[in-house]
């Protein structure tokens, strides 16, 4: 399966970044970007969105963070029979 990291622009600016979030088996929520070096983890999903931008911001020089941060939420549930 192939996800796509990120668009870029003509000029090469990150104009999207996409965070994978799941469910922590402690409790609360991890996130972890795809193509970067970003991690963050909350309590709550409203929590993870702060950390998630807060890490964004601390993780790209002024001007070069992406003007869109995507999060994919990820839940599994069993069914049985």
């Amino acid at each position: 399966m192939c996800r796509c990291t990120y668009s870029l622009l003509a000029a090469g600016a990150m104009t999207e970044i996409v965070f994978v979030v799941d469910e922590a088996p402690e409790g609360g929520f991890t996130a972890r970007a795809i193509g970067e070096s970003i991690f963050t983890e909350a309590d709550s999903l409203d929590e993870l969105r702060a950390n998630v931008r807060s890490a964004v911001e601390c993780h790209f020089d002024e001007g070069q963070a992406p003007k869109l941060i995507r999060l994919h939420i990820v839940r599994d549930e069993i069914l049985a029979p």
